[in-house]
């Protein structure tokens, strides 16, 4: 029997929280709903949702503290919900760990098209507790990483590294095509199913992130290379 997905809101906004929970109990969403920062890492920790809405502002502290905290466990996929317009603040999110954020206020057809493709994207990432042998397209090796897209998993130099939902994709999505460019917009369009209402410089901060852990050397890197004006290419 499959089971719901798991939608955790971390909103003190008790209107958002209403709106939020109908609509996506519409899209049949098990959600759970939080108003504060304590209280959401206790609905985390006892819910294990499976994508988690979290709002910057929070009347105990900041959502940027509770992404950290996330982090430190889980890569569920996070969307940052923020009411402040500002590049910064966005920036912030994705520097902590947010794998995409919306501004409010937001239309609730655009919410629930993210929430809807990442967690699909996040379904069809998801280890397999029992896999066959990966085919050549499902487990890629080249310049010393090795990406299993049926287990999920990476190693680097024979050493296994931990990535993201968005980083894990974003690196299949270069390794699988090794020597093309992938302008932004593209990698938006493979990563997050859409481009719209998505700032390409969201790209610019999960390939660094990505470059941390993967390149010896993230400041002069050998794998994921910038093609200035255009994009990335994974190079090996």
């Amino acid at each position: 029997m499959q089971t719901q997905p798991v939608v955790l809101i971390i909103d003190d906004e008790e209107s958002l929280q209403e709106l939020l929970l109908h609509a996506l109990e519409r899209d049949g969403y098990r959600v759970v709903v939080a108003g504060s920062c304590a209280a959401g890492l206790a609905a985390f920790h006892g819910e294990t949702p499976d994508a988690v809405l979290l709002d910057v502002m929070l009347p105990d502290g900041s959502g940027h503290d509770v992404c950290k905290e996330i982090r430190i466990s889980s890569t569920v996929p996070i969307i940052m919900l923020t009411a402040l317009d500002d590049e910064v603040d966005k920036v912030i999110g994705l520097e902590l760990g947010a794998d995409d954020y919306i501004t409010k206020p937001f239309g609730m057809r655009e919410l629930r098209s993210r929430v809807k493709a990442i967690l699909r994207r996040a379904a069809m990432t998801a280890p397999a507790a029992e896999a066959d042998a990966p085919t050549a397209e499902e487990r890629i090796e080249r310049a010393g990483v090795i990406v299993d897209r049926v287990r999920h998993t990476t190693a680097v130099d024979g050493t296994v590294v931990d990535l993201t939902y968005v980083e894990f994709e974003i690196l299949s999505t270069l390794i699988l095509s090794p020597g093309r460019v992938f302008s932004r917009n593209q990698l938006l369009d493979a990563v997050w199913g859409s481009s719209d209402f998505r700032e390409p410089r969201t790209v610019d901060v999960h390939v660094r992130h990505l470059r941390e852990k993967i390149e010896q050397d993230p400041a002069n890197p050998t794998r994921i290379q910038t093609v200035r004006g255009v994009g990335y290419r994974f190079e090996g």
